[in-house]
């Protein structure tokens, strides 16, 4: 078995609220990334679950390659309440920074309708990278859904909200976790 290569993939953006702006890593990965492109939300700041999963779902569903989800924030929890509508193989998914959306004092509040996240083992491989300091989720709650669905955790440090708010608009090491990823991925062809 060897591993996935960028162009073996389709690799989908998942941003969080708000979008992921031009700065931010996700953006400088999909202009970078050959194969990579972005699910677009109708309402990026009125976030509605049904609308978001639905459009995750789409994407998935449209790729002509096994999907390489990279998912940010409220785009992980989109993604993962948005996996029982997946008809295409997913090989894996990249997860940074989910939010705690079980959380009552999330702000803004809109965001508990994507919680609470399913408890169940994901039905692919998939890397959890969270911060220490990150004012949307504790790394004890980021580190305990890592281990419900199975995926690997790590540990990003005190990062904040791995975004570009927090330095995180070029992001080396997550590129370079990235690609490893991909290539411990089995390619399902």
């Amino acid at each position: 078995m060897r591993g996935m290569k960028v162009k073996e993939a389709d690799i989908l953006i998942v941003p969080g609220y708000t979008n992921s702006g031009p700065e931010h890593w996700q953006t400088r990965w999909e202009q970078k990334l050959s194969t990579a492109r972005r699910v677009e939300q109708a309402e990026w700041s009125k976030p509605v679950r049904d609308d978001w999963t639905a459009s995750v779902a789409k994407a998935v569903n449209e790729a002509e390659r096994p999907v390489v989800l990279v998912a940010h924030s409220l785009g992980v929890a989109a993604a993962v309440q948005a996996i029982p509508q997946f008809r295409q193989t997913v090989a894996g998914a990249f997860f940074v920074a989910p939010p705690d959306v079980a959380n009552p004092a999330i702000r803004p509040r809109h965001l508990m309708t994507f919680g609470p996240y399913p408890r169940d083992p994901l039905p692919f491989p998939s890397i959890l990278i969270a911060s220490r300091n990150d004012p949307f989720c504790s790394f004890d709650v980021a580190e305990d859904i890592a281990g419900a669905w199975g995926s690997l955790f790590i540990d990003a440090g005190d990062a904040g909200h791995l975004n570009s708010d927090s330095g995180f608009g070029p992001w080396p090491e997550g590129s370079m976790t990235f690609a490893k990823f991909l290539t411990e991925l089995k390619h399902p062809g």
